[in-house]
């Protein structure tokens, strides 16, 4: 399946960087080449993170591909920023140490308070707020700079820190919103759920804006003659169909309202429509709570089976005004066999500002998710292939490693409540896929706290450690 179906293609990346000695970045150069094949051209677009995520007068960034006689790569879970954060944030954490400064303060040093490559405001950036909340829960102020300081018996004992990023996208979505005579909601869109809880917060979008328990709200979703949604990538999915599902459903509570004030048989005949307000399945007055209407006598009455309303939601003018990012803060405690060179992950901490969390419980999943593939990518996942045939020689789970549950013990999730009227009608930020950005910097970065070894091919091994 690696052949045909595509992987995420290989890296070489070079970054030379600058600073002043109180830490103030002055030049920045990242480079990256990576692999295609011959009869393709796919771009693992690696140096992007560097052009925006810190503030630097002199910034250069290539990208190269190299034709080899494999299949196309293809993207694979962030793609450009999973690899291109690993390099950076590494790079990052070497210069915090040649200058003697704390990772962190050295990030703060450099903050972007704007973005440096499109000179415009963030729409929203919290990631200050994310270093902050993230340390103070991780006990990084106890951290010993000096690597091999700490030991638990034969155990090295590292702590590293990187930060995450991930671009918010949007596409143009469809969604309807359906009031039955039953009272009960029905909302369709084409975009399908992949395991992320899509249908959770669908139905959660819908529910709080119809003032009613979700119960009352059924969400189709996953066929093409339902309204038509983007791909189930870059993120996008609750920004852009989320967007979408909003504004039906806001369409829809107008339509009904005004239906409620323009029939002289309803008890909220001639109110203005201003004044109406949606509750526990039905309509009543801001001023007048005795003048209320059931939704389902507001049916009955007009004599339709339902009452629809469907709403496009796309991209505009915010898009060239404003740069909008996830941003996040990842911390790593490791642990390494001093004598075997095995490296364990003893816990993990993401901090992450990603506008409004539409879900709690999905929310956190999806991060844990994106962090235990960080953990993989960093010490677990790496393809062989026999060069003479062009061929992934362990092409199985049995020899193609991925994390167990041992493999992850403590690892949590928080984040920073953030407000973002700029970014879409939700205010909501895409998390599919910032989990896993900064998650492998931060556990090489540990790596080098417990050993003043600098591992910068991935997977980090025990043979490079020795």
């Amino acid at each position: 399946m690696f052949g045909m179906l595509g992987y995420r293609s290989a890296t070489y990346q070079t970054i030379v960087g600058g600073a002043s000695s109180d830490g103030t970045l002055t030049a920045w150069m990242h480079d990256t080449l990576s692999n295609t094949s011959t009869f393709d051209e796919f771009v693992e677009t690696a140096s992007l993170a560097s052009r925006m995520l810190y503030a630097c007068p002199n910034n250069s960034t290539v990208h190269k591909i190299v034709k080899s006689d494999l299949g196309t790569p293809s993207f694979m879970r962030a793609p450009g920023e999973a690899s291109g954060t690993f390099a950076l944030e590494s790079a990052m954490d070497e210069m915090a140490y040649a200058l003697k400064m704390d990772p962190i303060e050295f990030r703060l040093k450099n903050y972007a308070a704007k973005d440096p490559e499109k000179d415009r405001p963030w729409s929203s950036k919290s990631l200050r707020e994310c270093y902050r909340q993230g340390a103070e829960r991780f006990g990084w102020a106890k951290r010993l700079m000096e690597p091999r300081s700490t030991k638990e018996g034969h155990w090295l004992v590292g702590h590293g820190m990187a930060g995450s990023v991930y671009p918010t996208k949007r596409s143009p979505s469809s969604a309807s919103a359906r009031l039955n005579a039953d009272g009960t909601f029905l909302i369709e869109a084409g975009t399908q759920d992949l395991g992320t809880g899509t249908y959770t917060i669908m139905t959660k979008i819908a529910a709080d804006l119809f003032e009613v328990p979700p119960a009352q709200i059924k969400v189709r979703l996953g066929d093409t003659v339902l309204p038509k949604t983007p791909v189930s990538g870059g993120s996008q999915t609750a920004a852009s169909t989320g967007s979408a599902v909003y504004l039906a459903s806001q369409a829809l509570r107008e339509k009904l309202i005004q239906m409620a004030v323009s029939d002289s048989r309803s008890t909220l005949a001639g109110v203005s429509a201003q004044d109406v307000i949606m509750k526990a399945g039905g309509l009543s007055s801001k001023n007048n709570p005795s003048q209320s209407e059931s939704l389902a006598t507001l049916i009955r009455r007009s004599g339709q089976p339902y009452v629809e309303a469907k709403a496009e939601a796309k991209p505009g003018q915010e898009t060239e005004a404003y740069s909008m990012y996830a941003f996040g803060a990842q911390f790593a405690e490791v642990h390494v066999d001093e004598d075997l060179g095995q490296v364990e992950v003893a816990r993990m901490l993401g901090c992450f500002a990603a506008g409004k969390i539409l879900n709690p419980k999905t929310a956190r999943s999806q991060f844990l998710g994106g962090m235990v593939w960080g953990v993989s990518m960093a010490l677990h996942e790496q393809a062989q292939m026999d060069g003479r045939l062009g061929r992934w020689v362990n092409n199985n789970l049995a020899e193609y490693h991925v994390p167990v549950n041992a493999d992850v013990a403590n690892i949590e999730a928080i984040w920073v409540d953030e407000t973002d009227s700029e970014i879409n009608p939700l205010g909501a930020k895409g998390i599919g896929e910032i989990g896993i950005t900064g998650a492998a910097a931060a556990i090489a970065n540990a790596v080098f706290n417990a050993t003043g070894k600098r591992v910068r091919d991935l997977p980090i091994t025990l043979d490079k450690l020795l």
